[in-house]
């Protein structure tokens, strides 16, 4: 009888330890990393390169362009992407492979793509503490400064007469400058990140510009040259010394590491509030 009770527990134990998962998106996968599975990690894209762990696993290709082939070649038990590559879901579940397709763009759905990723590894406990100190990070903005006018602009941008990607409302940026007492100076139905042009910069007059830039030093500039050409612009963000650039690697990734991002926020509020 007691074997028997011992069998039919083990049949009811999931078998995290066998899962062979294969992220397709940087943010994917730092988010396994993060919830102690990256070694059930067996593939992941070229972008994907956080954790050092995780520049050694096997490429699949880039962001927008897995190669299907590669994939199912490594055998995995689980594909978990973005809906940019969701195309291929019903490819991989022919073939009996799982696929978990998740939304991580506002910061509502990057908190259920933590818990639901928690649940899939089995480390629930995990998951809610990371969403717990993000919550947290998130309630330190609120009042810092209020009701000034926050641009969040993407990219090296060190010539502003070339069309320029901001972000827009439906996206976590727009979620942290709400949640810090602000609005977004770009006021915009269009998805994602919109291109706006130099004239409309002027005509928002943000009273804050935060530059998305991560790994600047890497590509050989300063975050003075990037400052540099928004100093000839008449916005108030200029004429009051706020424009910051959030140059870590992180700053534009939706994963566990967005707490980086907010603590790098949260100091350019208070530097705001100075001004």
């Amino acid at each position: 009888m007691l074997l028997k009770l011992v069998a039919l527990l083990a049949l009811c134990i999931p078998l995290w330890s066998e899962q062979r998962i294969v992220a397709l998106s940087p943010a994917v996968n730092e988010i396994l990393f993060a919830l102690g599975a990256g070694e059930r990690v067996v593939a992941n894209t070229e972008f994907c390169n956080y954790p050092k762990e995780a520049k050694t696993k096997p490429k699949v290709g880039g962001y927008f362009s897995p190669s299907f082939e590669k994939i199912v070649a490594l055998k995995p038990t689980l594909v978990i992407m973005q809906e940019n590559n969701a195309h291929l879901a019903d490819k991989f579940r022919r073939l009996g492979i799982t696929v978990e397709v998740t939304q991580i763009d506002t910061y509502p759905s990057i908190r259920r793509a933590i818990l639901k990723m928690a649940h899939i590894v089995g480390n629930e406990s995990k998951g809610d503490t990371i969403v717990k100190g993000l919550d947290q990070k998130m309630a330190s903005l609120e009042g810092i400064v209020k009701n000034r006018k926050v641009l969040m602009v993407f990219g090296h941008n060190t010539d502003l007469s070339k069309p320029l990607y901001v972000s827009g409302q439906n996206l976590y940026f727009d979620d942290i400058i709400r949640a810090s007492g602000n609005v977004n100076a770009l006021q915009s139905r269009r998805r994602g990140q919109p291109v706006v042009n130099l004239e409309q910069i002027i005509g928002m007059n943000p009273d804050i510009v935060v530059l998305l830039a991560p790994n600047t030093k890497a590509l050989g500039l300063t975050r003075e040259a990037l400052i540099s050409p928004w100093k000839r612009l008449p916005i108030n963000a200029v004429r009051y010394g706020r424009i910051y650039v959030a140059d870590g690697e992180y700053s534009n990734n939706p994963s566990h590491r967005l707490g980086l991002f907010l603590d790098d926020y949260r100091g350019f509020m208070l530097h705001a509030a100075r001004r």
